[in-house]
């Protein structure tokens, strides 16, 4: 039977609203998300576990001065302070060499910013390479997705240039030059040994 309003109007009852199909999940971007940092313990973790290399990131210092207790299983720090500036992230053995590097990270895609390097790294990398030892920068582009494993002797020569009063950056054209590109992988995720021994070293 239809119903109508006073005057004559058919009633119509209201749409109801579509239903949205659910999203697909994306799985083709498994790693979204996570750090470099992330990246090369995973990484690390690897190589440790099928006897390649023994490399781990270095502990800060850090000097507690207030702690709170909340309740007896727990405590929570109020205030604490690096004791002394940190070097670089990660180090270890490898082959017999002496492995020390640092991991950056930047949103600029055309770029890396020495900004993002601190002097007393550069000298610690300095003193690490005097010794015989191997240094360098692993650097990611997060707006691009691309890895880098930089060699010392480039970010040092640029780091030069920079207090001479030229560009305060690693062009992108530079680093796709002399630095060696990591293509992201599943095991180990960010194979730099494989990069690395490029530099030279067996």
């Amino acid at each position: 039977m239809a119903i109508r309003y006073p005057g004559g109007r058919k009633y119509r009852p209201p749409e109801q609203p579509k239903k949205k199909a659910p999203k697909k999940k994306d799985y083709s971007f498994s790693n979204r998300g996570k750090t470099l940092e992330d990246e090369l313990d995973e990484s690390n973790a690897y190589y440790l576990a099928n006897q390649i290399a023994v490399i781990h990131k270095k502990p800060v210092p850090v000097q507690i001065v207030k702690v709170d207790y909340p309740s007896r299983s727990a405590a929570v720090i109020r205030e604490a302070y690096f004791k002394t500036p940190s070097t670089t992230d990660y180090n270890g053995i490898y082959n017999g060499h002496h492995i020390d590097f640092d991991a950056k990270e930047t949103g600029i895609a055309s770029s890396f910013p020495l900004k993002n390097v601190h002097a007393h790294q550069i000298e610690h990398m300095r003193n690490v390479t005097a010794q015989g030892g191997i240094a360098f920068l692993i650097v990611k582009f997060t707006s691009t997705g691309r890895y880098f494993v930089v060699p010392f002797g480039q970010v040092d020569r640029a780091w030069k240039r920079m207090e001479s009063g030229g560009r305060k950056s690693i062009p992108l054209s530079e680093l796709e030059e002399e630095a060696i590109e990591l293509r992201a992988g599943y095991r180990p995720r960010l194979d730099y040994l494989k990069a690395i021994s490029r530099f030279g070293i067996s």
